[in-house]
């Protein structure tokens, strides 16, 4: 199951944060958020990695905590897309579809000619896609 999803900029300011559990878990989850920018930062700056690795896209599991797994994404523009799960078995091709589509989601949100590019997202059709988007990951379904 999700259970927080954050789109964060180039420059690291958070774009967008959604959490699905319990209003108390809402913190920790953000700081899980905020931790795993360096994880990226370090996956993406690192020398030793080769050539074709930098060009994908899916960063995959970013680290596990206790009770969750992160999973990250990175686009071409540097903006970051992160899932928090509770799932100890996700498949690497339904996080890649998961994002995929929260991707599609994003370019459409900042498609609008009235949002601000840099500032939060703060589109009620793009938090419902998303709710749609990380209810349809949480019941296996692919479509």
């Amino acid at each position: 199951m999700i259970v927080c999803v954050a789109v964060v900029g180039h420059q690291n300011n958070p774009l967008y944060l959604q959490s699905f559990t319990e209003a108390d878990d809402a913190l920790k989850l953000h700081h899980i958020v905020h931790c795993s920018l360096d994880v990226i930062d370090e996956r993406v700056n690192n020398p030793k990695r080769s050539a074709p690795t930098l060009n994908e896209t899916f960063l995959g599991l970013l680290y596990p905590t206790e009770n969750y797994k992160v999973y990250g994404y990175l686009t071409n523009t540097k903006v970051k897309f992160i899932m928090v799960t509770t799932d100890l078995d996700v498949k690497d091709a339904d996080a890649r579809n998961f994002f995929r589509k929260f991707h599609a989601a994003y370019v459409d949100a900042v498609s609008n000619p009235f949002h601000v590019p840099g500032k939060k997202i703060a589109s009620r059709s793009f938090g419902a896609r998303v709710s749609t988007i990380v209810q349809s990951f949480g019941s296996g379904t692919t479509g």
